[in-house]
């Protein structure tokens, strides 16, 4: 007599694995092109593409499309699980927005700071996010090269800004404007790159981590 086999169920963890699968994305292409924006616009006023009069003509990019574009993409990492890409899009929305803050602060007198106190002000600011750069920078280094390379030259544009500031001196200000365009070069190769892979191409060469 033929005993009728028991059919085979499908192994639970593997439905329920394939129910939870994080889908597939790239928050780069949000948050760096969004970053350049803002960096060009800094840029453009560090070396006096602009009257010094117009210092706050950076905002309306830096606040609206920079700001927004690196919570949009911090957001969209942690969506995915992206921790280490979520954290860096989140400190720079964090940076981006805080300058913004600070300009139309002092500009309209928010924060109660006396224009003989706004120096320091400023000083404080980019030494605070100096060091928290440069943290940034020591911590990645398991990263691809061309990152590290990135955060050196943004280390190195907030620290002549921050001598320019204390000094003061227009001359060390424009030689961080020169950074700020240095390391929009290395982020427009980065976004290159992520536009390459989203588009079918090939990846672009990072090159190897200091780190591995």
């Amino acid at each position: 007599m033929r005993t009728r086999s028991t059919p085979k169920l499908p192994d639970p963890t593997v439905a329920e694995a394939a129910a939870v699968a994080a889908p597939v994305g790239n928050p780069a292409l949000i948050g760096v092109p969004t970053f350049l924006a803002g960096s060009i616009a800094l840029g453009l006023v560090l070396v006096g593409f602009v009257p010094a009069t117009a210092g706050g003509a950076s905002i309306p990019i830096i606040m609206t499309a920079t700001g927004i574009g690196q919570l949009l993409a911090a957001s969209w990492a942690a969506r995915l699980a992206q921790n280490a890409v979520a954290s860096i899009f989140g400190i720079f929305t964090g940076f981006w927005l805080s300058y913004a803050a600070l300009v139309l602060g002092l500009t309209h007198n928010w924060f109660g700071i006396l224009p003989a106190d706004a120096q320091k002000t400023q000083e404080l600011f980019l030494l605070t996010w100096l060091i928290l750069i440069v943290l940034l920078t020591l911590a990645s280094l398991r990263l691809p090269l061309a990152f590290t390379v990135l955060f050196v030259l943004i280390d190195l544009a907030l620290l002549f800004v921050y001598l320019g500031t204390a000094q003061p001196s227009a001359s060390l200000a424009k030689v961080g404007g020169y950074f700020v365009f240095s390391f929009v070069a290395v982020g427009a190769y980065l976004f290159v790159d992520a536009m390459s892979q989203a588009t079918g191409g090939k990846a672009l060469p990072l090159g190897t981590p200091v780190i591995r």
